[in-house]
């Protein structure tokens, strides 16, 4: 497939198939996925593909074909094209000695060069595509050769053909982020079996099964590490040049290489579902999400060109019937009008933007859910962060245990540790870690509940204990501990009170988090965009105070998961506004917000939420997206004003018979390449910051 709209008639050919419910072409990853209640179906689609003029491939096949490289590859994609040039230049050079030869040559290139388009042109008729590219060509041949226009003819033909493989050529380019990730993926593997290692194929591994990766050598699935330490290049998958180092039972992505040793891993993920496998599946929903603009001009070209072949029908006839002219000037000057008005450049103006801005942010570690994302982001007035795990590592540590009322420090971390174990909330883990640090020995409470936004309660040997944050309680507290608690969050940290039996104070846990070493940097880089920045928390506002002033950056404090979305949803009243968190309780709000933006490192429903995720977690990379967003938008509307103005400067010249059909061609093949070019030029985007 060339370009998108090849797509759209395999689609269309395919959806007529009778059986077929639902057919969908994934042009970034080259797939054909159908939805059908028959079970026969297979073997009518694969026909109606070749039918319709294009090839497939099985998957289980396709890996292992041998490809040409180098100057071979060259010819065989180009051997249409050198074929007719060849032809036409032993004609060319014939002419002055036998010009009839030579004009016998020329329409038998012509004829040659036409036969496989004509017959597509055919096809796509039959499959449902009546007004496709290859129909315009043909009657434009037909006509050139009727006038016995040979040597244009043929120049028409050869011209179209350089076209096609100028689209072919940047459709690959645009593809190439994507085949890259796809590539990251062994085929094999070395699996531990029984203590021996037996190679196996990738596809193979389930959850469960221990492999061995050497140096140097990519992980095929997702797994958990089983050796002490070792680092890893996660550059192909994040971005981040520097190798990483994971511990003992931290998760490490398929695609990432083994650095210093031989490791050991417990596979986590199932066939078709590792790290590599979500960011194509994202890839390829994003192609359903299309730009609006990229929906305008897909609506626009279906009903444009069968108007412009009625306009050029008109020219046609119209003078030598009303006005007498002679049929041979506008029969002539019809055809080149319709090929002036052929509609590819404008078509391949907008997804040839968006695909090469896609893949250009993939390359920088952040993917985007489509071209309406792509084009929503560039529209940004503000961007609302989550704080824990977004502005913040998300790793708090306890930094202060107050025992009151004669209790001692470890019964107090015991019966806290006791009420929290269970949960996956970043302050619970990381004060159970603390009991743990310290050799206390944790009985689990019974009748645990959580109190949302507020706390957790529980009862250890027959007596309920509570930890609530202090805004939250319904018991009153003596003013020394006020003073003691508003010292903890003058800090920047969050502090929760224990409460035994529902009346009396027992002590207080203060945590602090730590912010990511880019997080002022991000906000500044944003803020010199023109983008305002607000940080929104669940924290009491003494200790979002803290953490803004170092970040300079507005926020709002106390805020329940659903104070959250209410306020996004009343920031997005007023303009676009971006939701950037990285957990559970940030789905509904980035849901609510114009556009949503997943930290890489977080939840699978922020992910699968987000309409755009920031793979290697660095926040400075938010104004990268933004202003590669702004760039392909404004990328798009030089294609189109190059696209317009091309077509216009020469449908002109054209009617007043100053250009014939092979520059009708020429422009028209020359918009196609110059809008390709121009937007391949995404490809080596270069942020400010970089």
């Amino acid at each position: 497939m060339d370009c998108p709209s090849c797509a759209r008639k395999i689609e269309t050919a395919v959806n007529r198939v009778e059986g077929v419910l639902e057919a969908k072409v994934l042009f970034a990853t080259e797939k054909l996925v159908i939805k059908s209640d028959s079970s026969g179906v297979a073997q009518l689609v694969e026909q109606t593909i070749l039918d319709t003029g294009f090839t497939f491939a099985n998957p289980a096949e396709s890996n292992q074909k041998e490809t040409p490289k180098g100057w071979k590859a060259v010819i065989k994609q180009n051997s249409q094209v050198i074929a007719i040039a060849s032809a036409m230049a032993i004609a060319a050079a014939l002419k002055p000695a036998f010009p009839q030869v030579s004009e016998w040559l020329f329409l038998i290139t012509c004829l040659a060069g036409l036969y496989p388009i004509g017959k597509k042109a055919i096809s796509l008729a039959r499959s449902g595509t009546p007004f496709a590219i290859e129909t315009l060509m043909s009657v434009a041949a037909i006509g050139a050769l009727y006038l016995g226009e040979t040597v244009e003819a043929a120049m028409v033909l050869l011209l179209f053909l350089i076209g096609e493989q100028l689209e072919a050529f940047a459709a690959s380019r645009a593809r190439s982020g994507v085949q890259a990730l796809m590539a990251l993926v062994p085929e094999t593997a070395t699996k531990i079996v029984d203590g021996k290692r037996v190679e196996v194929s990738a596809s193979e591994l389930q959850p469960g099964d221990v492999i061995e990766v050497s140096p140097g050598a990519r992980l095929p699935a997702d797994g958990k590490l089983t050796d002490a330490l070792a680092s890893f290049d996660e550059s192909a998958l994040t971005g981040e040049s520097i190798p990483v180092e994971r511990y003992e039972g931290e998760s490490v992505m398929a695609g990432a290489v083994a650095v210093d040793k031989v490791v050991r891993f417990t596979i986590t993920s199932k066939q078709g579902e590792n790290a590599i496998d979500r960011i194509l599946h994202l890839i390829e929903e994003a192609e359903s999400r299309k730009a609006p603009l990229e929906r305008f001009l897909d609506k626009f070209s279906r009903w444009y060109t069968p108007l412009m072949m009625l306009v050029s029908l008109l020219v046609i006839i119209t003078p030598p019937l009303l006005f007498a002219q002679p049929w041979e000037t506008w029969v002539y000057r019809g055809l080149a009008l319709l090929l002036i008005a052929c509609p590819c450049a404008l078509v391949i103006s907008t997804p040839a933007a968006i695909t090469s801005g896609l893949a250009a942010a993939a390359r920088r570690g952040a993917l985007i859910k489509g071209g309406a994302a792509l084009e929503q982001l560039g529209n940004v007035e503000t961007i609302a962060f989550d704080k824990t795990g977004t502005l913040t590592k998300g790793k708090p540590e306890v930094t202060d245990v107050v025992a009151l009322s004669g209790w001692q420090q470890e019964s107090l971390l015991a019966k806290v540790a006791a009420i929290e174990v269970g949960s996956s909330h970043p302050l619970a883990v990381s004060v159970v870690n603390k009991a743990k640090q310290l050799g206390i020995e944790i009985t689990e409470a019974q009748d645990k509940q959580a109190l949302v936004g507020s706390g957790v309660r529980g009862l250890v040997e027959g007596v309920e204990y509570q930890v609530s944050a202090p805004s939250k309680l319904t018991i009153d507290l003596d003013e020394a501990l006020k003073d003691q608690i508003e010292q903890l969050e003058n800090q920047g940290k969050t502090v929760v009170v224990a409460i035994e039996s529902q009346t009396t104070p027992i002590g207080v846990i203060a945590w602090q988090d730590t912010l990511r070493e880019d997080s002022a940097q991000a906000v500044q880089a944003l803020k010199s965009l023109g983008i305002h920045s607000i940080m929104l928390t669940g924290d009491n506002p003494r200790s979002a105070q803290a953490i803004s002033s170092m970040i300079d950056i507005d926020f709002k404090a106390s805020l329940l998961p659903q104070d959250k979305v209410t306020y996004v949803e009343k920031l997005s009243a007023q303009g676009n506004v971006a939701m950037v968190g990285d957990g559970i309780n940030d789905a509904p709000a980035m849901k609510a917000s114009s556009i949503g933006i997943a930290m890489g490192g977080g939840t699978d429903v922020a992910l699968e939420t987000a309409d755009a995720a920031i793979t290697h977690n660095r926040l400075l990379e938010l104004a990268g997206m933004i202003e590669l967003s702004r760039a392909t938008l404004n990328n798009i509307r030089q294609n189109i004003a190059l696209a317009l103005g091309l077509k216009g400067v020469f449908l002109v010249t054209s009617l007043l018979g100053i250009t014939g059909l092979w520059v009708a061609v020429l422009a028209d093949s020359g918009a196609t390449a110059i809008v390709t070019l121009n937007a391949l030029r995404l490809l080596k985007f270069k942020s400010k910051l970089d």
